[in-house]
């Protein structure tokens, strides 16, 4: 790995290994001790950013992270109480390099993981918490989420974030919860917060809210890879979790046509759609069959049905925008969100035109997406395609104003460039 730019591989594996290494050390610790988990992997990444720049970065990184963690735990558990029962029960997790035996950290690898996730994913949207604290809370330890990133997820404000999170790891805390999975009964009181996870997890990877790049391919890779695990578990297959990982894979099949080789942004009637990942559509189309069981329609089934119109249209002309707007008709009813009402009103205007897509937006509140850069883009695009050329100038300059990732401003500012 000499080659490897050390501080960009830390900030990958803090993507791809920090939600393991807090849910193995959790299982180890108990969720008593989740915030000691939390803070022995962090101290654990940062130690990478220091070290590896100057002494290489080592064989095993996966592997050297979750030792460096454990230590960090060791050590702080060593001053507490607690240190007697659970330093065994943490060196079993990963024995040490000196010992010949060590054959899972040698070897590069770590302990098992996969049953850890979910247990921490569940663990965190215990029924006890309130919803939208499952779900930061969640993002958090196994998203590997900032606060930042998490207030933009929720459209809040960080200071209530950082609020939220301390009380949802106090109650988790005083509760005295377990770790693992809930019995089967009470997987269906916790299921929909874990879904609520994974979607604003992919999202994140679909449309990075900050930084130099539009898509973040490991952040939605994950999200697909648990959505797929919960999917295929005998103990929580649901028909709504097909549905969000059938939503997941037909938007992630459009990756590599949203930007190209620069990060130049394509908005969807712009991109070359033989560049979209057909084996991946299949996927989806196959994961939403699937999802066709039970009676019961969820907003999931909904945006995986507008998804898979698209993916079916060979062209942006000849997309089925009648079949969209209802599905959008369906979702909004169900769920009243103002970001839906917003892309239904880009659906209406493919029927009606634009000034009727502008009336659509006229008629719901939108009081809050005031900071949301999406929605005075839309209607820059709406006033110019109805020609204001004026108005699309003043909200092209709004959403500029927004933007909040690299690739949004580019993209705006190109846009704007045409007009004035």
């Amino acid at each position: 790995m000499a080659n490897t730019d050390p501080i960009a591989l830390v900030d990958h594996l803090f993507r791809k290994q920090a939600g393991q290494m807090v849910a193995t050390l959790t299982r180890t610790l108990g969720p008593r001790h989740l915030t000691l988990a939390e803070d022995a992997v962090q101290d654990a990444l940062m130690t990478a950013m220091q070290q590896w720049p100057f002494r290489g970065v080592p064989d095993h990184p996966e592997a050297w992270l979750f030792q460096v963690a454990r230590n960090r735990a060791l050590d702080r558990l060593r001053h507490g109480q607690m240190a007697a029962d659970k330093e065994p029960a943490i060196a079993r997790e990963s024995a040490t390099v000196e010992s010949p035996n060590a054959a899972p950290l040698l070897r590069g690898e770590l302990p098992p993981v996969e049953d850890d996730q979910l247990g921490l994913l569940f663990l965190t949207c215990h029924p006890s918490l309130a919803s939208d604290a499952c779900v930061a809370l969640a993002l958090k330890l196994v998203g590997g989420f900032s606060v930042g990133e998490i207030a933009r997820a929720f459209l809040s404000q960080e200071s209530a974030i950082a609020q939220r999170l301390v009380r949802a790891k106090r109650a988790l805390r005083d509760e005295q919860i377990s770790f693992g999975m809930p019995e089967p009964a009470d997987l269906p009181a916790r299921l929909d917060s874990v879904l609520d996870v994974l979607y604003l997890m992919f999202n994140e990877g679909y449309a990075a809210t900050s930084g130099d790049q539009l898509i973040r391919g490991d952040v939605a890779a994950e999200a697909i890879r648990l959505t797929r695990m919960i999917a295929m578990h005998p103990a929580i297959a649901a028909p709504r979790t097909w549905a969000l990982l059938a939503l997941m894979l037909l938007h992630a099949a459009r990756f590599p046509a949203r930007v190209d080789s620069e990060g130049t942004l394509f908005l969807l009637r712009e991109q070359d759609r033989s560049k979209w990942d057909r084996t991946m559509i299949v996927e989806g189309m196959r994961a939403l069959d699937r999802a066709s069981s039970g009676d019961r329609i969820t907003a999931f089934h909904l945006e995986a049905g507008i998804a898979a119109c698209h993916a079916a249209a060979v062209s942006w002309e000849s997309t089925d925008w009648v079949q969209i707007v209802e599905l959008y008709d369906e979702l909004f009813a169900l769920t009243g969100s103002p970001v839906v009402a917003m892309n239904r009103a880009v659906a209406v205007s493919r029927v009606e035109g634009a000034l009727a897509g502008l009336a659509a937006l006229d008629a719901i509140d939108l009081s809050a997406l005031d900071r949301y850069p999406l929605l005075p883009a839309i209607q820059a695009e709406l006033w110019r395609a109805a020609g204001d050329i004026d108005r699309a100038v003043s909200c092209y300059r709004t959403a500029l104003g927004l933007a909040r990732s690299a690739p949004e401003q580019r993209w705006l500012t190109g846009r704007l460039s045409l007009l004035v």
